[in-house]
């Protein structure tokens, strides 16, 4: 296969990038500065409504940036030198990028749950407020929400550590 041009690898490593500050950016934003204010200042229904309203402007973008993650991560692998194959481990830059589709898979599955589970809960749920008292289940799905934001951010944060050990090797 014949490499493709400098720049175009640079425009592929440069959204690659890109859609990793957007996607990784947001959960730590989310979860370090929007979650600990909106805890201290709102009660449990305001807080998740508030949590659909930034979710409804979060989803586009997570999925946007995964997808262009998938493409460009794909791309970036078929024209390095260490790739050998996609389930290859025969070298640690093997090793660590079959680490980070692992760790990719998982994100996409529970960004799956997140869009087409819990965030319909979470609308179903704050329409019945309105007219019954839901506490309970909206406070169980407030703590659903906030575990799986979490959990996308560790797996957003070990893909960037297999990619340093990746870089590394």
């Amino acid at each position: 296969m014949t490499p493709p041009p400098a720049w175009a690898l640079a425009v592929i490593y440069w959204l690659h990038f890109l859609a990793t500050v957007a996607w990784v950016g947001s959960l730590s934003a989310i979860a370090f500065l929007i979650l600990p204010a909106m805890k201290r200042t709102l009660d449990a229904t305001a807080q998740l409504a508030l949590i659909e309203a930034i979710q409804k402007r979060f989803e586009p973008v997570t999925w946007f940036s995964l997808s262009l993650l998938v493409l460009t991560g794909l791309f970036q692998m078929s024209v390095n030198p260490h790739y050998d194959g996609f389930l290859s481990t025969s070298a640690q830059w093997s090793l660590a990028i079959l680490a980070k589709h692992l760790l990719g898979m998982i994100v996409i599955v529970v960004s799956a749950i997140h869009t087409w589970d819990v965030i319909p809960a979470i609308r179903r749920a704050l329409i019945q407020s309105k007219k019954i008292n839901n506490a309970e289940q909206i406070t169980v799905l407030q703590r659903r929400e906030i575990r799986l934001l979490y959990a996308n951010l560790v797996m957003g944060i070990l893909i960037l550590a297999a990619t340093a050990v990746a870089r590394a090797s």
